[in-house]
């Protein structure tokens, strides 16, 4: 496939039946969620291959146009009023490719999970809700619906029973927890099943109860 991204791997064990394609945060790289596959309990999950890609390179608006991966640009700390949207639908393709990939070595689009945190997660409810066929699940880590007045429109109904972790830390000063309320309000009245999780003190991270946390819906979700 042209322009697949550089994605790092890892299988839990061999000849997996289920994929994670798992994206990273805004100036981050693929390495980043690494290390949570082995903290996620994972015990009577079958075997699952982890798919982290690094997101491209590109100059961010509001980090001075400084060159890092981004999946899309930041063009001001407004998240609703200025977006990115060329961006957000050049990267939607990159992921729907690494969708693909996964299907053409067997693992079929039920089976597969979306995943991201911050950008990543703009991403996975970016991609996720617009892809065509079933997906096994959406794990929506500190993020938001990106140019969410045309998910109504855009929205395929393959995916509308799809089960969506979302989860958001109180003490977020980058992204803050209404703009992941009223993502999770928003998906809810177009009538997505949304689990939702807020931590109290996590700030723009991850902590031991989310991954908890992670671990129970990822087993729930591939019984």
């Amino acid at each position: 496939m042209a322009n697949l991204l550089e994605t790092i791997q890892i299988e839990t064990a061999a000849n997996p039946s289920v994929a994670v394609i798992w994206l990273h945060g805004l100036g981050a790289d693929g390495s980043d969620f690494v290390p949570i596959v082995n903290e996620l309990d994972l015990n009577g999950c079958p075997a699952i291959r982890f798919v982290f890609p690094h997101a491209p390179t590109m100059p961010v608006t509001i980090n001075n146009g400084y060159v890092m991966r981004a999946w899309y640009d930041i063009l001001g700390t407004d998240l609703v009023k200025r977006e990115d949207e060329a961006g957000l639908r050049k990267s939607q393709e990159m992921v729907e490719q690494l969708i693909a990939q996964e299907k053409s070595r067997g693992i079929p689009a039920e089976r597969i999970i979306l995943a991201g945190f911050s950008q990543g997660c703009a991403m996975t409810l970016q991609t996720g809700l617009r892809h065509p066929e079933r997906l096994a699940g959406l794990l929506c880590l500190s993020g938001y619906v990106p140019i969410h007045t045309t998910i109504p429109a855009e929205r395929h109904s393959a995916n509308h029973d799809t089960p969506i972790f979302m989860a958001h830390g109180r003490g977020d000063p980058v992204i803050p927890i209404d703009r992941a309320e009223k993502s999770r309000d928003l998906l809810q009245s177009l009538g997505y099943k949304v689990e939702w999780h807020e931590y109290m003190m996590m700030p723009h991270s991850v902590c031991e109860a989310e991954i908890e946390d992670i671990g129970k819906w990822l087993r729930r979700v591939l019984a």
